[in-house]
């Protein structure tokens, strides 16, 4: 059974940080990629940061420079640390590897972000 518990959010001021968690189980990060996606009131659920099994990153453009992702294998943990934050970046987060959501599978509760202006 795939577990994904995602934490950290909150409410925070504009140009400041968080620091998101996401813990998993039931997947094995040797063989999967897992990945960040956020979703906007009136949007659709965007890709925010990808990690990839043997761990490399990449970066939606409108988080380039600002965001970056983790995790602790041992933990089977995924972070994202979140600076310079920004108004847009409103959204509830959401943990997943894509593997899992390209076969329409569940995801987990999430986890709220408000950035104030």
């Amino acid at each position: 059974q795939v577990q994904l518990v995602e934490s950290g959010g909150g409410l925070v001021q504009a140009g400041g940080s968080l620091r998101l968690s996401c813990a998993a189980s039931g997947l094995a990060f040797s063989i999967n990629d897992m990945a960040w996606y956020r979703q906007a009131p009136g949007k659709q659920r965007d890709l925010v940061a990808l990690i990839r099994r043997g761990g490399a990153t990449s970066y939606a453009d409108f988080v380039k420079g600002r965001f970056t992702i983790s995790r602790a294998i041992a933990r089977n943990t995924v972070y994202l640390q979140m600076n310079s934050l920004k108004p847009e970046d409103t959204a509830v987060y959401y943990c997943n590897t894509p593997s899992r959501v390209a076969v329409g599978a569940s995801w987990g509760q999430g986890t709220q972000v408000t950035v104030s202006s």
